[in-house]
C-alpha cells in the first residue's frame, strides 16, 4: 500500500524495490485443477479506500467481505495523529456494517509508518499505542486494525514488531476484533514465523515490481508460494492486487508514474488486456485468473485501491465477483481437448520441432509436429501439448520450447481470440510472437500484433 504514490516510491529503496527474483514454476499447480481451496462464502475480498481518493456511495459493498480506510499515523511515542476525513471513515464504517462488510483502519501506508520504529523500541509505547487502537476502534465502530508497515529491518526491529504485533492481537482478539497485517511480496524476512500466529489476514503486495507490467500473473504466484512457504496458513493467505498501472515513460519517484486503472480505460485502454502504450496495469482476465488461483491455494484478495476501478463491465471488482460467485472457476474461451493447428502471418505453421530444439512458424504443411491438444491448465489459462510434451514461454528469457513433460506456470498461456485468429499471453504477461518465421519463436512481446496473431485450423 501508499499513503500517496510519490511517498511510496521514496521510501522503498531501490534494492528492495527490484528484490522480487524471476523463478522458474513456483508457485502454480501442474494439476489442472480449478476446485477451489477456499469456497465462496469463505474467500475474502478486502477492498482499501483512502482517505484522499473515492467516495462511499460508489462502492460495491456487496462484492466486498472487509474494507480497510488508509490511512491512520501513529506517532512514535504509541500515540495516533488526527485522521484524515473522519466523517468519510464514519460514512464508510455505516455503509460496510449496513451491508454486512467488516470496516478496518489502515495503520502506517508507504512513507506514513515511520512512528512505528518508536513505539516497538519501548514496552511503554507499545501499552499506549495498543490502547489507543483500542479507543479509537471503539470510537468509530471498527471491526479490525490492519498495520501496514513499509519496512521493518531484520533482526532486534522485527523481533520488537513481532512483540508489539502479539500485544495487539490479544486486545484485538479480546474485543472480537481482527488483526490484519500487509506485507512485501518476497523476501519479507522482518516477518518473524510466530506472525502467523497472531494475526488473521496477511495481505501479500504482489505489485510495484517494476515501472511497467509491474503485476503479473506469475508474480502473484511468486509472491503466494513464498508467503505459504514461509508457513503462512492459507486462509490467511492474501493475494494483493492492484486497480492502477504504471506508465514506463515517467520518473518512478513521481506521481505521474502510476495511472489508476479507470483513467487508462477512459483514455481508450482494453479492459481485458494488460498493456496500453507506455502503461502496464491488470485488466479483467489477468484480475480473473489471479481469482481463480487465490481461490484454489490462499483466502482471499485484497485491492489496492477501490477507487481506482472502472464502472460497468470494465469493473475489476466485478471480475473478482463473478469468478467468487462460480466458486473460482474460469472460462478458457478455448478449443479445450481439440487438437489445433497454428498458422502465423506469414503463411506458414508453427513447429514443436518434436521437443528436439526450439520452436518455430516455418512449415509450410501442417503434420505430427504441428498438431497441438489444447489442455485446460486451471484459473482460465491453457497448456499446449505436441508429441508428449508441452510448450514453455522460458519465461521469456530465451526462445519457447516443446520439450516439458508436465506443465506449471511458465507452460500456462492466456488463449485471447482477436479477428483473425488468437493471440496466446505467457504469465509472465507477454505475447508468443511467429518472429516472422526468421528465426526461432520467442514469448516476449507486450502487445500482439500481426506476428503475435495465428490462425487457428486454417
Amino acid at each position: 500500500m501508499r499513503r500517496h504514490p510519490i511517498l511510496v516510491w521514496a521510501a522503498i529503496p531501490v534494492l528492495m524495490f527490484f528484490a522480487f527474483s524471476c523463478r522458474k514454476n513456483v508457485g502454480a499447480d501442474a494439476t489442472g485443477k480449478t476446485a477451489p481451496r477456499a469456497t465462496t462464502s469463505t474467500f475474502k475480498v478486502i477492498g482499501y479506500l483512502p482517505s484522499w481518493s473515492g467516495s462511499v456511495s460508489a462502492i460495491q459493498f456487496s462484492k466486498l467481505t472487509h474494507i480497510n480506510y488508509a490511512f491512520l499515523l501513529p506517532n512514535s511515542d504509541g500515540s495516533l495523529q488526527a485522521i484524515d476525513n473522519s466523517s468519510k471513515l464514519q460514512s464508510m464504517v455505516t455503509a460496510a456494517h449496513a451491508a454486512g462488510v467488516k470496516a478496518l483502519i489502515s495503520v502506517g501506508g508507504g512513507g506514513g509508518g515511520g512512528g512505528f520504529a518508536g513505539i516497538v523500541a519501548s514496552s511503554p509505547n507499545i501499552t499506549n499505542f495498543v490502547n489507543n487502537m483500542i479507543s479509537f476502534c471503539n470510537q468509530y465502530g471498527l471491526d479490525g486494525v490492519d498495520i501496514d508497515w513499509e519496512y521493518p529491518s531484520t533482526g532486534t526491529q522485527a523481533s520488537n514488531f513481532l512483540t508489539m504485533m502479539t500485544q495487539l492481537s490479544t486486545a484485538m482478539h479480546n474485543s472480537g476484533r481482527v488483526l490484519s497485517i500487509a506485507v512485501i511480496g518476497e523476501d519479507g524476512d522482518y516477518v518473524l514465523s510466530g506472525m502467523f500466529n497472531v494475526v488473521d489476514i496477511v495481505m501479500i503486495m504482489a505489485y510495484d515490481d517494476n515501472n511497467f507490467q509491474h503485476s503479473t500473473y506469475e508474480l502473484g504466484t511468486q509472491c503466494m508460494a513464498y508467503w505459504l512457504g514461509r508457513g503462512c496458513p492459507t486462509s490467511e493467505a492474501i493475494l494483493g492486487v492492484p486497480f492502477y498501472g504504471h506508465d514506463s515513460t515517467q520518473d518512478p519517484n513521481s506521481d505521474a508514474a502510476e495511472v489508476e486503472y479507470n483513467t487508462i480505460i477512459g483514455e481508450g485502454g482494453n479492459p481485458q488486456l494488460d498493456v496500453f502504450g507506455s502503461i502496464g496495469y491488470n485488466g479483467i482476465l489477468t484480475m480473473e485468473s489471479k481469482t481463480s488461483y487465490a481461490m484454489a491455494t490462499g483466502g482471499g484478495v485484497g485491492i489496492w485501491e477501490l477507487s481506482g476501478d472502472g464502472t460497468g463491465s470494465a469493473s475489476l471488482l466485478s471480475a473478482i465477483n463473478n469468478v467468487v460467485v462460480a466458486g473460482g472457476v474460469v472460462a478458457t474461451n478455448a478449443p479445450v481437448g481439440q487438437i489445433v493447428t497454428f498458422k502465423g502471418n506469414n503463411g506458414l505453421y508453427v513447429t514443436s520441432n518434436d521437443a528436439d530444439s526450439a520452436m518455430a512458424c516455418d512449415r509450410p504443411v501442417a503434420q505430427a509436429w504441428e498438431q497441438f491438444t489444447v489442455v485446460n491448465a486451471g484459473y482460465g489459462k491453457v497448456a499446449l501439448q505436441a508429441m508428449g510434451h508441452y510448450v514453455s514461454s522460458e519465461d521469456g528469457l530465451n526462445p519457447i520450447t516443446c520439450n516439458r513433460t508436465a506443465y506449471s506456470t511458465w507452460e500456462e498461456f492466456d488463449w485471447i481470440p482477436v479477428s483473425g485468429g488468437v493471440t496466446l499471453r505467457g504469465t509472465n504477461g507477454l505475447f508468443i510472437s511467429s518472429e516472422n518465421g526468421a528465426k526461432f519463436m520467442t514469448c516476449n512481446r507486450p502487445v500482439a500484433q500481426g506476428w503475435e496473431t495465428f490462425g487457428v485450423n486454417q
